[in-house]
């Protein structure tokens, strides 16, 4: 059996990552992953540092194939030219072997691998719907307290992914390609809701003004918030717009700072985590009362028709 890692383990742990050893960030980070008590110590150990004042997170999702991957490499370059220190956690699909993410995103974000200002992390889904869970919050936490200052979180795109990014970020970038769709399927999709910032990748392509004047029509459509979207169309491949898409953020940003919607929407992502932590831990419990042998007792007397499903529910609750 494992050990499971003592605080003072998890504490040791962060403070090498501080000092720039990305061995001990790696480890941490797949603590995390892992969930249980270990993730509880890291989880702990993040909270007794103070993470940078300027720390912030970006999420950046859209469907398959719409360029995502390059994109956050390219944004990426603008950023490092910026000066800024950073890690991408690249949520990707997980092997039906082995569980783990399958590590595209790493491949083709392979310029900045010796970059020292770039820490970049695939992280598998491991079947959660949309691919995030539980571990990514926890993650962006971890490398805040790591000393990096801005997250990308880049994810695999299908499923609720779109609309579960949201909550992960502050702000959120929303890909499409030309001959995207038109206004009704963006609705369907929930992009509009979520989408801080619009990108029409590949924009080099025929349909890229069609695409943008439907994103735009459907903005002028939208009421009730404070912030339009810009639309910012790019060629990833050539970095091409991608400084301003990095303005964008920046923009984007400085607003939520100004008007005090950034706190609004971090105590938003802090209730909702917690709920999740709570499901999640009920969830665990509720697996472990109908695997006992209290469990198979009550099925039995099920069976022989001295309770109906609901009284033997409150049975195993505690709650008759």
């Amino acid at each position: 059996m494992t050990r499971a890692l003592a605080s003072d383990d998890a504490v040791d742990l962060l403070e090498a990552a501080r000092n720039g050893e990305r061995r001990a960030l790696a480890r941490l980070l797949t603590l995390v992953e892992r969930g249980g008590p270990d993730a509880h110590a890291v989880a702990r150990a993040a909270s007794s540092v103070d993470p940078p004042d300027d720390g912030y997170t970006v999420g950046i999702t859209g469907a398959p194939g719409a360029g995502k991957s390059t994109l956050t490499n390219s944004l990426v370059r603008s950023m490092r030219a910026s000066g800024e220190t950073l890690a991408v956690l690249a949520v990707d699909p997980s092997s039906p072997f082995t569980g783990g993410a399958i590590l595209g995103d790493r491949v083709r974000m392979s310029d900045h691998a010796l970059d020292e200002g770039v820490f970049i992390r695939s992280m598998a889904t491991r079947g959660h719907l949309g691919g995030l869970g539980l571990a990514t919050p926890g993650a962006v936490r971890l490398l805040h307290a790591a000393g990096r200052p801005w997250v990308l979180i880049e994810t695999v795109g299908v499923g609720q992914v779109e609309v579960e990014i949201a909550g992960a970020a502050d702000t959120t970038v929303v890909v499409v390609n030309p001959g995207w769709g038109d206004a009704v399927q963006a609705n369907k999709a929930g992009l509009l809701e979520i989408a801080d910032v619009f990108v029409i990748n590949k924009a080099d392509r025929p349909g890229a003004d069609d695409t943008r004047n439907d994103l735009e029509a459907m903005l002028d459509l939208s009421v009730g918030r404070n912030w339009r979207p810009p639309v910012v169309p790019t060629v990833a491949t050539d970095h091409r717009g991608v400084d301003d898409l990095w303005s964008a953020i920046a923009d984007h940003r400085r607003h939520l700072e100004t008007t005090g919607d950034l706190e609004v929407r971090r105590d938003a992502r802090r209730r909702d985590e917690l709920g999740r932590i709570v499901t999640e831990r009920l969830r665990a419990r509720a697996e472990e009362l109908c695997g006992g042998e209290r469990f198979e007792h009550l099925q039995d007397r099920l069976a022989r028709g001295e309770l109906d499903p609901w009284s033997a529910a409150d049975e195993l609750l505690g709650e008759a």
